[in-house]
């Protein structure tokens, strides 16, 4: 079965930096897209930002110069660092990839279990 599992989430301090991980596992055979979504409490989930198998990615205008959204296709990765953190970005963040699964034919998203990231003085 194919998995995604986050880590690198925390209580950090306003301006204070934390990086997210997610690896994926399982029969993956090819790997497409991959971002990362949040989920405050009150609202809905939305995007935060997303990469490309080439390695083009796009942010959502709320963290834009301050996140960066990167991956390692070989080890099958993709990461958020995150800088200048604001309260407002306190929400549980989650991965998301569109894969296609070995003799799968089609892609899939997928989603991790979502880390917790507080942002707090």
């Amino acid at each position: 079965q194919v998995q995604l599992v986050e880590s690198g989430g925390g209580l950090v301090q306003p301006g204070g930096s934390l990086r997210l991980s997610c690896a994926a596992s399982g029969r993956i055979f090819s790997l497409n897209i991959m971002g990362w979504y949040r989920q405050a409490p009150g609202k809905e989930r939305e995007l935060v930002a997303d990469i490309t198998s080439g390695g083009s990615s796009n942010y959502a205008d709320s963290v834009k110069g301050r996140f960066t959204i990167s991956r390692d296709n070989t080890k099958k990765m993709v990461y958020l660092q995150m800088n200048s953190l604001k309260p407002e970005d306190t929400a549980v963040y989650y991965c998301n990839a569109d894969i296609m699964a070995y003799y799968g034919g089609r892609y899939t998203f997928y989603w991790g279990q979502g880390t917790q990231v507080t942002v707090s003085s």
